[in-house]
């Protein structure tokens, strides 16, 4: 019998500390832009005390800015590593700026300029006004104001890329948050910069990022596509502008790898990510480091494309 009671209480004592440490998920409406209601999803542990200030992750799903969720099922074992860990995640929604290309058969070249440069701005206005939310709630959640991380896949990952870009050089867009605000790292995986204008430079030192791509990546740039000024600059561009700021990276560069690595690195370099945010983001360490990854027996894609080919990846029909 008291066998059978201490088997009793041990069984009753492991599901309890399996109910402490339960994930849960808590649906926030943040913003309505343009008529569009606009929500976030907030992973925590539920014992997660909201006095006790810990990192935060704001996600923003791929999609070619065409589509996607924010509770996309494939991005659901990278939150909840993370809350596990003791870091919160929000994975917002965002306005799809080009969700009706496809409809549009008499869409010329400038056209496509002209929508891709809207989806890609108002994309990042949307994680702007996440971030102030965020920052609203940070004495609920128990955010630290001061390691609030940006990360993104594919067109996500160009928007946060590109919003702490507009950060670091003072785009009007950046108005909208706190004076002196500034994220406490980027992770983006398959991104790039969108410019007009020419080569995007970084005005001064930028947050430190953990990027990963393959360089034969056909959907986003592995370095840049551009046009006469028009075009979008990839990872491999971005950590050249990095080194001439001094500013802190991990890059992790993937040999005749495809676009697979807007979603690989959020299921098989979770290591990687939890170590970019303990040493580079709260740890503080300054380093720059880029590693190769090759796969001896993989097949050897091609590296190069020309704009009209990565229009063709995301927007063929």
């Amino acid at each position: 019998m008291r066998a059978f009671l201490l088997a009793l209480i041990m069984i009753l004592t492991t599901q309890g500390s399996y109910a402490q440490e339960r994930i849960q998920r808590t649906t926030h409406h943040y913003a309505t832009h343009d008529s569009t209601e606009l929500y976030l999803d907030l992973y925590q542990m539920s014992g997660h005390c909201g006095t006790e200030r810990r990192p935060c992750v704001i996600f923003m799903f791929g999609g070619g800015f065409v589509g996607g969720t924010r509770d996309n099922e494939s991005y659901a074992h990278y939150f909840e590593t993370l809350a596990r860990a003791g870091i919160s995640v929000v994975s917002i929604d965002y306005r799809l700026g080009l969700a009706n290309i496809h409809n549009s058969n008499d869409m010329n070249i400038r056209d496509m300029i002209g929508a891709m440069n809207n989806a890609v701005n108002i994309a990042v206005e949307d994680l702007y006004a996440a971030t102030n939310y965020v920052l609203e709630h940070s004495d609920t959640w128990g955010v630290d104001r001061e390691h609030i991380i940006i990360s993104g896949s594919s067109a996500g990952a160009i928007a946060t890329l590109q919003a702490e870009w507009m950060l670091n050089n003072d785009d009007d867009r950046c108005s909208v948050l706190p004076e002196g605000f500034r994220y406490g790292g980027v992770i983006a995986c398959a991104g790039a910069l969108f410019s007009t204008s020419g080569r995007p430079k970084f005005k001064g030192e930028a947050a430190p990022m953990l990027l990963f791509h393959g360089t034969s990546d056909s959907n986003v740039p592995y370095n840049k596509a551009s046009m006469l000024g028009v075009g979008f600059y990839g990872s491999q561009y971005i950590i050249d502008e990095l080194d001439k700021q001094q500013s802190p990276y991990l890059f992790h560069s993937v040999k005749y790898a495809d676009h697979s690595l807007a979603i690989t690195p959020l299921h098989d370099s979770l290591h990687l990510i939890l170590h970019f945010i303990d040493e580079y983001v709260v740890g503080g360490k300054r380093l720059r480091i880029t590693s190769e990854v090759v796969n001896i027996d993989g097949a050897k894609h091609p590296t190069r494309f020309s704009v009209m080919d990565y229009l063709n990846a995301n927007y063929a029909r």
